[in-house]
């Protein structure tokens, strides 16, 4: 439902939105050089990404309490985007998922990386001090 649906109302979506110099950029990323966009399309875009987003969400959470799940997870949305015709986008989503989840696999190595070096925070903070001290020294020394 848009806002102008709820007639901005107390508890509608007014306030949800996207960065709009994160759409700007996008948009602007994926046209041509020669070719700009107006910030009325812009605006147009964010609201039409938006009702999308709201569109996936209510049909992923018709699915999720139909399985009585109380979490949207990923297949969800996969099966909303089939549901609602957007089939072609299936494959696509699919491979940011894994992606994603590899993404979150490598980040918890890198923390057990942190908790299997045996040290303090506060030992790893003094390392940290003394690694920044010697870069300066080094630094200074060759600016002389």
């Amino acid at each position: 439902m848009s806002d102008r649906e709820t007639g901005g109302l107390p508890g509608s979506d007014e306030d949800l939105s996207l960065p709009k110099a994160t759409v700007a950029k996008m948009i602007t990323e994926l046209l041509p050089s020669d070719v700009s966009c107006a910030k009325e399309t812009r605006d147009l875009v964010i609201e039409c990404c938006v009702e999308f987003i709201h569109l996936i969400s209510s049909e992923a959470n018709e699915i999720c309490e139909k399985e009585s799940k109380k979490t949207i997870a990923p297949e969800h949305i996969i099966s909303a985007l089939k549901h609602l015709g957007f089939e072609s986008f299936t494959a696509e989503v699919e491979d940011v998922l894994k992606d994603h989840k590899q993404q979150q696999k490598d980040r918890e190595k890198k923390v057990s990386k942190l908790e299997s070096s045996g040290l303090t925070e506060e030992e790893l903070a003094k390392q940290q001090e003394e690694l920044f001290a010697a870069s300066r020294a080094k630094f200074q020394s060759a600016q002389q």
